[in-house]
């Protein structure tokens, strides 16, 4: 009986140790937490300064200039998105200056997510593809000049 106990503890000491191994993914986990929340449009990006609203100052990020741009992202703890943001239409004027205004056209989606590393891949839509995570920040890289956008940036609301 005495043996019977001690291989009984000796099995259950192996068990515990074995399942409490470091790679049990432990960081992924920690990383999906990070990002589930509600994040909001902050910046549209643009390759080159422009004055659209006429105020004398110019800016890279369109929403300093367009009023009526907004976005957001919810990402939920059951692995579901849901996008919702104002579509913009960029044309161009004369000598690099281009016009910015609402669309209009408000694009939205949903689908399931996932994360690797600083990575976030929405799935069920290419809206938004893999956006990059950066603490409070989710970064949309779309890299295009104008009159396409540079990159879409997001962040977390408190």
């Amino acid at each position: 009986m005495k043996k019977f106990k001690a291989i009984s503890s000796f099995l259950v000491l192996i068990f515990l140790l074995v399942s409490c191994g470091s790679d049990d993914g432990g960081g992924e986990i920690a990383t999906d937490l990070q990002v589930i929340g509600i994040w909001d449009l902050a910046e549209v990006n643009i390759s080159s300064s422009q004055d659209v609203d006429m105020d004398g100052t110019s800016s890279t990020n369109l929403m300093d200039e367009v009023e009526c741009i907004s976005g957001t992202i919810l990402i939920d703890g059951d692995g579901v998105w849901t996008f919702e943001q104002t579509g913009i239409s960029i044309t161009a004027i004369t000598g690099g200056q281009y016009f910015a205004q609402c669309s209009g056209n408000d694009v939205t989606g949903t689908g399931a997510w996932s994360v690797n590393g600083s990575q976030i891949t929405f799935q069920g839509s290419t809206l938004l593809g893999t956006l990059s995570f950066s603490g409070d920040r989710l970064t949309n890289n779309v890299g295009d000049d104008l009159p396409g956008v540079r990159s879409y940036v997001y962040i977390r609301r408190e």
